[in-house]
């Protein structure tokens, strides 16, 4: 007996939970934008300043390095934003600063978390770059330009289906912090088997929303951006209890 939750379920019981809550959702969505928007800035400033004369090679590997690095800081506000999120749908009081939680608690395990989906994303993207670079230095060989195009729909795939595996890593943080980090990846597979078509029908149904979001100079974002974590935590929550249920 299937005793999960629906996509409309998941998305109904969020915007009940955000009655009340969306002031500090907006808040935590405008201040974690602003960081990433500052490390973005940083990221490319760096770029510019290394690519100003000519593109080599060594300054591509140095940028993309550096963009890893960059990457790696995303994790301690991915675990607080699991954090802030599994609160609202539990019915806790939240804060803004709830989103710097994973500076505070158990950073090391955010970060060893976000190394490896850093590590997938480098390993699925490497391919296509190095056709890529082939290409800028012989682009008169259309055939690497095909390659490259190859296998950036591979990567993307292969990156995609690994994110939906291991996407309840941060959560399963929350809940089982004495884990260490690659418990947290396993039990992560786990509880995602046979769920994978479920989340990613579920990302999907966001995309009008997003799409019509754009329309609005993104500011529909501070709403819409909540909304989908929320419906995110839920979908965790429902993947546990459901759990529960069938043993």
């Amino acid at each position: 007996m299937n005793s999960f939750k629906s996509s409309a379920e998941l998305k109904g019981m969020a915007k009940e939970q955000l009655f009340g809550n969306y002031g500090n959702a907006i808040g935590a969505t405008v201040v974690t934008g602003l960081i990433t928007m500052v490390m973005f800035f940083i990221l490319e400033i760096f770029n510019a300043v290394t690519v100003s004369v000519s593109v080599s090679a060594p300054q591509l590997i140095i940028y993309f390095l550096v963009s890893f690095i960059v990457s790696l800081f995303s994790g301690l506000l991915a675990s607080g934003r699991a954090f802030f999120y599994l609160k609202v749908t539990c019915g806790q009081p939240v804060a803004i600063s709830d989103i710097f939680y994973g500076f505070r608690v158990y950073p090391d395990k955010a970060l060893i978390i976000q190394l490896f989906f850093s590590l997938i994303a480098y390993v699925c993207e490497m391919p296509m770059i190095i056709f890529y670079l082939l290409y800028i230095f012989h682009p008169e060989n259309a055939v690497y330009l095909l390659l490259m195009s190859i296998c950036s729909v591979v990567g993307s795939v292969a990156a995609i289906i690994t994110k939906l595996i291991f996407s309840q890593s941060f959560y399963l943080l929350q809940d089982f912090p004495q884990y260490s980090a690659k418990e947290l990846m396993k039990m992560s597979l786990r509880i995602m088997k046979g769920h994978k078509g479920r989340l990613f029908y579920i990302l999907v149904s966001f995309l009008p929303l997003y799409i019509l979001g754009t329309f609005s100079c993104c500011i529909a974002f501070l709403w819409i951006i909540p909304y989908t974590n929320t419906v995110m935590a839920n979908f965790y929550m429902d993947l546990m209890r459901g759990r529960s249920g069938q043993n």
